[in-house]
């Protein structure tokens, strides 16, 4: 089961080489850590890039594409024992709403449970247009920024306030999980999920990401 939770390796071209340098060397330069920081501000800044590329209000980010379905899914009530439909699934999700205990259905009746960006160095100046077919399709993006070649890392983005506090829930270190610790209050125990998943996403990768979408519209 295993390798299906897996994106394939990604392949950077050679032409894409110096933009991925650049980042790379900014991001390292600038001091950005790993650790989990109470006022840590590349998260933020990534969510806030997000939400204005994508017109919508709310964005939580995961360490894995995987990971931003679950939370898509879980975000919507979407659990074991429901139904999904998806636009054209790919057996690598297939796969995972299987193992979630979440059955398939093609019924025009069940609106689609989210749509996909998936984000490459080769489409950059191009996600307005992909982003805004996608939301006409669903309520809830998820944003799949692996191919850039930083490291597994996805989002969701959505204007239901719900739907990212429950996908927030599911990530240990999360945005509520991080207000439990510096203030020792439960600020929502109604939201906790049964289990919650390692899906922080690291402030160095976040990093990267959101200067490339900065810089998407630079021909260098």
């Amino acid at each position: 089961m295993g390798e299906t939770l897996t994106k394939p390796k990604t392949v950077i071209q050679k032409e894409h080489y110096f933009s991925l340098s650049f980042v790379l060397s900014r991001v390292l330069n600038s001091g950005v850590i790993m650790s989990i920081e109470r006022n840590d501000q590349e998260l933020k800044g990534l969510e806030k890039s997000i939400a204005k590329l994508t017109q919508t209000r709310y964005v939580s980010l995961f360490n894995t594409y995987t990971g931003a379905l679950h939370g898509a899914l879980w975000g919507q009530d979407i659990v074991h024992g429901s139904v999904a439909r998806l636009g054209q699934p790919s057996e690598q999700e297939r796969n995972f709403l299987q193992w979630l205990g979440i059955t398939l259905v093609q019924d025009s009746q069940v609106p689609i449970a989210y749509a996909t960006v998936h984000v490459s160095w080769d489409n950059l100046d191009q996600l307005e247009p992909a982003i805004k077919q996608a939301r006409a399709s669903a309520s809830v993006l998820v944003l799949d920024f692996t191919a850039l070649g930083f490291g597994p890392v996805a989002a969701i983005a959505a204007s239901d306030e719900l739907v990212w506090k429950k996908a927030e829930r599911l990530k240990i270190f999360g945005a509520f999980d991080l207000q439990t610790m510096w203030t020792q209050e439960e600020s929502e125990p109604e939201l906790q999920p049964a289990v919650q998943f390692n899906y922080r996403l690291s402030p160095l990768v976040a990093a990267c990401v959101k200067l490339t979408l900065l810089r998407r519209n630079n021909a260098s």
